[in-house]
């Protein structure tokens, strides 16, 4: 087991390895349709043995097979105890179509839903997954205040809000997480987020760590994404910028290259330096990349070696 230091997520008591596990490919067929339950379960066992201790997870990751996989790990390893469970609601599926809800008795029974789901009597941390166009947010979040005094819940978060429905959402001073957009390519929380969070106690956690593959250091200027993949639509994969990117990850490969680590390793050993962050929650489709992203918690920068970074990428 890769022993690791524990961090606190600031503003509640969940005490956690820094690198966490975004399930989204655990029961994600939606997202990965080749990838097989069993896949899943056995990331969930990995984590468990390895220490990582931080999952999140999504009604809409399936939909809802990630968290029922989840529960079914619970049940077999009885280790429920171990995990800071993190998991959002706001989908509504009507057929083909999604809408988004954030009204008090939608999130009340999204909640009940998921802790049926998850085979569990609380979680430790809620988000509301994205915002609605109705719903004052502080209505939203006070919903959830209810379920956190209910013991349902110990943490209220909020993902994928602007930061004027951050503020709306952090009325009454409720919000303990933001999960959003972050990473070496996309560093505009740094202008707006970021101050926000730090000044009212919020801990920041980011999501698309490593821009699709971007910044692990899988791809070159030749490679191609056929029609219909994510990537083939992203900005940061277009043209001139995608060309520019990947000298950039070149760059990062020689610095990671010096200090004898891997490239996404060094990657999530730089989003902890940002005083704005406690933890990061890199996805993972084997047993391997769970162990390759621990590791990252034991890598050490230096101050220069996080700013060359930060000139690299800015």
């Amino acid at each position: 087991m890769v022993r690791l230091r524990k961090v606190t997520i600031r503003s509640t008591d969940l005490e956690v390895n820094p690198i966490g596990l975004g399930t989204n490919s655990v029961g994600g067929q939606m997202f990965y349709p080749n990838i097989e339950d069993e896949a899943g379960r056995n990331i969930l066992r990995t984590a468990i043995e390895e220490g990582q201790d931080f999952w999140d997870t999504a009604f809409i990751y399936g939909p809802k097979r990630s968290e029922e996989i989840i529960g079914e790990i619970f049940e077999e390893t009885n280790k429920r105890h171990e995990i800071v469970l993190a998991t959002k609601a706001a989908h509504v599926l009507k057929g083909e179509e999604i809408e988004i809800n954030n009204s008090p008795a939608f999130l009340k029974q999204a909640v009940d839903n998921a802790l049926e789901r998850l085979k569990t009597d609380y979680i430790d941390l809620f988000y509301i997954h994205f915002p609605d166009e109705d719903t004052p947010k502080y209505e939203a979040v006070g919903a959830l205040k209810d379920l956190k005094d209910a013991g349902k819940i110990r943490a209220i978060g909020v993902s994928n809000f602007s930061k004027s429905q951050l503020e709306e959402a952090n009325q009454d001073g409720y919000v303990n997480v933001f999960q959003g957009e972050y990473n070496l390519l996309k560093r505009q929380a740094e202008q707006d987020i970021f101050p926000y969070t730090r000044s009212h106690n919020i801990s920041f956690i980011p999501f698309f760590p490593f821009e699709s593959g971007l910044l692990a250091g899988k791809y070159d200027e030749h490679t191609v994404f056929p029609k219909g993949d994510i990537r083939s639509d992203k900005p940061t994969f277009q043209g001139d910028a995608f060309k520019d990117n990947i000298a950039k990850v070149a760059q990062l490969k020689k610095l990671a290259a010096d200090k004898q680590v891997e490239v996404p390793q060094l990657v999530l050993a730089w989003y902890l330096q940002q005083e704005a962050i406690d933890t990061v929650i890199p996805g993972a489709k084997t047993s391997t990349q769970i162990l390759d992203n621990l590791k990252a918690g034991d890598i050490s920068l230096s101050e220069k070696e996080v700013e060359a970074i930060d000139r690299l990428f800015n």
